[in-house]
């Protein structure tokens, strides 16, 4: 190699490396859009922050260590749903038949490798199973006996179903069978029934995009129902320049393919992140007499999160090292001022 080429293979090299070392980690989490305002005790809500506060210390510490979008992903849905005030986990609402079934899912943007669990009842931290299902088996979904069969092959350790019960879930069911009975419409109990979720979204040091959602359904679902956060694409999807995890009402973000339909707005037809996950939730999914929300990422660390309930428990976490939280819609979540800078020709807007 003469002198002339070797200059530029460094200078290329040195570039490469500028432009990996110049990606600011991004972590974006939420813990449902069920949320009903009146509902909301001030010792609930100082709760939720806590929990939503720890989960993103959590996640980005794993970025900050230099950990892929997937660890950091895992370890902040751990610790939601290992905390009961959100529908994941160990506060997972009950089905019609009083049991905890629950569902996740997890997905690499890089490598589009994806891993997801429907219908378990005896693991603690479905996410987990969910990436050894993509990290350890052939399979992108595993459901029910099977996944547990899977999980038990693995050595992964079960719980017993007692683990989950939660007397706030319970009084929920009660509530809602009681309803049933009457055949009445569940009141305020409707909302909370159908957008109980965890997720989230992350931006490593490496450039790549991780997406992931755990989550215990909707209360009183009958049938072995499965809703869209295990589903790749509707509920929780990730490539190289976009990342989502939704709550909502999941029939219709699988009608929609929602977090799907969101990434092809971004990466191929090149719209801002914040209209095109705008455009899904905001105007898709209702249209059809659905509602939620949605946590999405890009590339360049550009944040949404739109939903249109009460409030989405959310938050975020960037280059200023601070959790930022937010529950309600009137609050200001602080992702304007995200510290990431957009490309020249991105049209991204507030």
């Amino acid at each position: 190699m003469n002198l002339r080429l070797l200059l530029i293979a460094i200078a290329a090299f040195g570039i490469a490396t500028m432009s990996q070392a110049a990606v600011t980690p991004v972590l974006v989490i939420h813990g449902g859009a069920g949320v009903v305002k009146q509902d909301m005790t001030p010792a609930k809500e100082k709760a939720v922050r806590a929990a939503l506060t720890l989960a993103l210390q959590t996640g980005y510490a794993q970025l900050k260590a230099g950990k892929s979008s997937l660890d950091a992903v895992t370890a902040t849905i751990v610790v939601l749903e290992d905390d009961p005030n959100f529908n994941a986990g160990k506060g997972a609402v009950f089905t019609h038949d009083g049991r905890n079934e629950l569902d996740a899912a997890i997905m690499d943007g890089n490598t589009l490798r994806a891993g997801a669990v429907a219908g378990v009842q005896h693991i603690r931290n479905p996410i987990q199973l969910a990436r050894a299902v993509m990290e350890q088996s052939p399979h992108v979904m595993l459901a029910g006996t099977g996944a547990e069969a899977f999980a038990r092959s693995i050595g992964m350790p079960f719980v017993d179903a007692a683990y989950f019960r939660t007397e706030e879930r319970w009084q929920q069911l009660q509530q809602a069978l009681q309803e049933d009975a009457a055949n009445q419409p569940h009141a305020d109990v409707e909302t909370a029934k159908h957008f109980g979720t965890v997720g989230a979204v992350a931006l490593d040091a490496s450039g790549n995009l991780a997406a992931g959602t755990s989550t215990g359904g909707m209360t009183d679902k009958r049938w072995g129902r499965i809703g869209d956060s295990p589903i790749i694409g509707a509920g929780t999807y990730a490539n190289d320049g976009c990342a989502v995890s939704a709550t909502g009402w999941g029939e219709y973000y699988i009608r929609t393919v929602a977090a799907h339909a969101i990434c092809m707005r971004v990466t191929q037809m090149r719209i801002p992140l914040k209209r095109a996950a705008a455009v899904v939730i905001n105007q898709e999914i209702p249209a059809l007499g659905g509602n939620g929300g949605a946590i999405a990422l890009d590339a360049t660390g550009h944040v949404a999160m739109p939903f249109n309930t009460d409030g989405m428990f959310r938050g975020w976490m960037g280059a200023d090292g601070i959790a930022h939280v937010a529950i309600y819609g009137d609050e200001d979540d602080g992702t304007v001022e995200l510290p990431v800078p957009a490309p020249a020709d991105s049209s991204e807007q507030p």
